[in-house]
């Protein structure tokens, strides 16, 4: 059985088609899926798909490319994080590839979902990109070893993995270790050790080869497995048991409402 750890089932590319989607998943024996919260205002529509389908888990939190909205609290994280079907704080970190400018805001807004994980005990979705060095910084200020966390669509390098492993963070790949011009990515998924890893599609978007460019979703977490596979030259029944393993370690929670 494999596991997406990361998707966006609230989106309407998925959740109008939500019975297709799932019985794609049973065909390519994803057997879970953890739907992850972008903003507080669509958190609602997060936690019903994880209510109605036993197999679908929930996050809370707002992703840092969201300006000019309502700054979440340490207190509304927590509060709304109390409920079975969430299993995890996020997604939450860094951009700064889509915004520039003073950012300070998008680094307060990283401290208090650490802040907020902190409290309730459940990890962290870690979003990074172009900002490498102040996500570390800011994990190892806050105190983010404490829960732990999945650094979720790696594209860095081997050296930043190993420092969020370091902090007790797992390393997730999406599709974008199928695609011909990731050979840095494709590097690093060779070397990060199978106990650190999960793999995911961040759908609706960055559909793996053979998808490329068409909308994603969970049932094609496979070729991201099936990837590491070739790339390790390993059977892919090591991927999928070692990933599935990692994800119910790491989002513990997800053990009690199962």
């Amino acid at each position: 059985m494999l596991v997406d750890s990361h998707c966006h089932l609230n989106f309407p590319e998925l959740v109008q088609n939500m019975d297709q989607v799932l019985a794609h998943m049973r065909q390519q024996e994803v057997g879970h899926a953890l739907c992850v919260s972008v903003t507080l205002d669509t958190f609602p529509e997060v936690l019903a798909v994880a209510e109605q389908h036993p197999n679908i888990y929930a996050s809370v939190g707002v992703h840092p490319d969201y300006e000019d909205i309502a700054e979440p609290s340490v207190e509304t994280l927590v509060a709304l994080a109390d409920h079975p079907r969430v299993i995890a704080i996020g997604e939450t970190g860094l951009d700064y590839f889509r915004l520039t400018g003073d950012l300070s805001w998008q680094r307060e807004r990283f401290r208090t979902h650490i802040r907020a994980a902190l409290h309730t005990g459940k990890p962290l979705i870690i979003h990074t990109r172009n900002a490498a060095e102040d996500t570390l910084r800011i994990m190892q200020e806050e105190g983010a070893e404490q829960v732990g966390g999945v650094m979720h669509c790696f594209t860095e390098s081997q050296a930043v993995a190993e420092a969020a492993m370091a902090m007790g963070f797992y390393i997730s790949f999406s599709g974008i270790v199928t695609f011909k011009n990731a050979q840095a990515l494709k590097a690093v998924a060779q070397h990060i050790p199978l106990s650190r890893m999960l793999v995911e599609t961040d759908s609706p978007y960055l559909a793996p080869i053979p998808y490329r460019g068409k909308t994603n979703q969970p049932a094609y977490v496979r070729h991201v497995a099936e990837e590491i596979a070739r790339l390790r030259e390993i059977p892919l029944q090591a991927v999928m048991e070692a990933t599935t393993q990692n994800f119910f370690t790491l989002f513990r929670h997800a053990q009690s409402c199962n």
